[in-house]
């Protein structure tokens, strides 16, 4: 399988915002549970927010709860996590990868759950004043 393509990331200041972007160019993200991940330097990767293929069932890290939300459109075939009250410890590089026949979010986000798409490029967020 070909990575998905995350995009959006940016320079910002504390207390803004930005919208990421993950899309699929070589099937289609409804049937897979989706997940926003972020790797900060120094530190391990981590599962920010997830959805199931249904969209019945969100995910979001303790961190980034209230702040960030994932949504989808199948129109564009694309996931999207806006993410807003960026904190300076939001600062990392953010990745999107889907899952196949997940059951919840949670075990999506969660480490060591296997991937139907290989980890792509990422998109740097960096928070700083």
């Amino acid at each position: 399988q070909v990575p998905l393509v995350e995009s959006g990331g940016d320079s910002v200041q504390p207390g803004g915002s930005l919208r990421l972007s993950c899309a699929a160019t070589q099937f289609t993200l409804d049937y897979y549970a989706v997940g926003w991940f972020r790797q900060a330097p120094g530190k391990e990767r981590e599962g920010v927010s997830c959805i199931t293929n249904s969209n019945s069932n969100t995910f979001y890290g303790d961190s980034v709860k209230g702040r960030f939300v994932i949504s989808r459109d199948s129109a564009k075939n694309a996931v999207y996590l806006q993410m807003n009250s960026l904190k300076p410890e939001d600062t990392a590089v953010y990745y999107c990868a889907a899952g196949f026949e997940i059951p919840t979010a949670q075990a999506m986000c969660a480490p060591g759950t296997p991937l139907f798409t290989p980890w792509g490029q990422g998109t740097q967020v960096t928070v700083s004043s």
